[in-house]
């Protein structure tokens, strides 16, 4: 059987099922929104409420009104569109033709989750925290992580929120020496590039943090709703590609990601450095 004879929504949900399993940055931000995403530069609403007053209460006396509660809406604008377009000859079709194709979906989801990634760690704000680390030890970056969480509850960051820190590979291997990473019970649950628990934060490890030309990793801790990510695959399709005898599919992934909370949000700039001998 063809492959434009299967079930276009199939394909996409097969897709968006391995960019599920693949994010580590976007699995990190909030991802409830309004809208609904049909092409680039469309805009959709991230919705909440204003704080709530607490009152002084006395027994036996008329509480105030009930405070009417603000929405806040905030807009993300769709400003990435990724696609892809890939073919298998009928000639390694006939030898492979299911495990072919899912591995070639799975290699797309790969690539496209990479980008999508790479996005959500090339934002910046103004008015979110930053430190630097131009000498990274596994002794001093401690100190760092340190000076991160006080940033975050300073900023009225509350206790009960998750809090994830993520690093690059070289900072991971800070970490790792020295001795301080916890696995807890959810390991699994908490999913692709988590490696512990430290100090309050959910450490993930991923190589979408790159280092700029000076070595500097710009590592980021931060709540889940500090930044809101919006996507939406769309025109995912199976086709006959007219010069080739083979099975294609194409699509499309557009998103847009936004900080709508800097104050949960610090920009962590580690530059590790080696260890000194003991």
């Amino acid at each position: 059987m063809a492959i434009v004879n299967f079930i276009p929504s199939l394909w996409s949900e097969t897709l968006y099922s391995e960019l599920k399993k693949n994010y580590v940055g976007v699995k990190l931000s909030n991802r409830d929104y309004e809208g609904v995403i049909r092409g680039f530069g469309d805009r959709v609403k991230v919705v909440g409420v204003g704080p709530v007053t607490v009152f002084d209460y006395t027994k036996n006396t008329d509480m105030p009104a009930a405070q009417v509660l603000s929405d806040t809406a905030k807009i993300i604008q769709i400003t990435q569109a990724k696609g892809f377009n890939f073919c298998i000859d009928d000639i390694d079709m006939a030898q492979a033709r299911k495990c072919l194709m899912q591995a070639a979906m799975k290699e797309a989801a790969d690539a496209l989750a990479d980008a999508a990634d790479q996005f959500i760690y090339s934002l910046t704000d103004v008015n979110a925290g930053t430190l630097t680390n131009n000498a990274a030890t596994s002794t001093n970056i401690l100190s760092t992580l340190s000076d991160a969480r006080k940033m975050l509850m300073e900023n009225n960051v509350p206790n009960s929120a998750k809090i994830s820190l993520e690093v690059s590979p070289a900072v991971e291997q800070k970490l790792v020496l020295a001795k301080v990473l916890r696995s807890t019970d959810n390991a699994k649950e908490l999913g692709r590039g988590y490696i512990g628990e430290f100090m309050g934060f959910d450490i993930y490890v991923t190589n979408n943090i790159t280092a700029s030309n000076d070595g500097v990793y710009k590592c980021v801790a931060r709540t889940k709703r500090a930044i809101s990510f919006a996507e939406q695959l769309n025109a995912v399709k199976a086709y006959e590609p007219e010069l080739r005898h083979g099975d294609a599919v194409k699509g499309l992934h557009l998103y847009g990601a936004k900080i709508m909370y800097p104050k949960e949000l610090v920009f962590i700039n580690i530059k590790p450095v080696a260890e000194s001998a003991s």
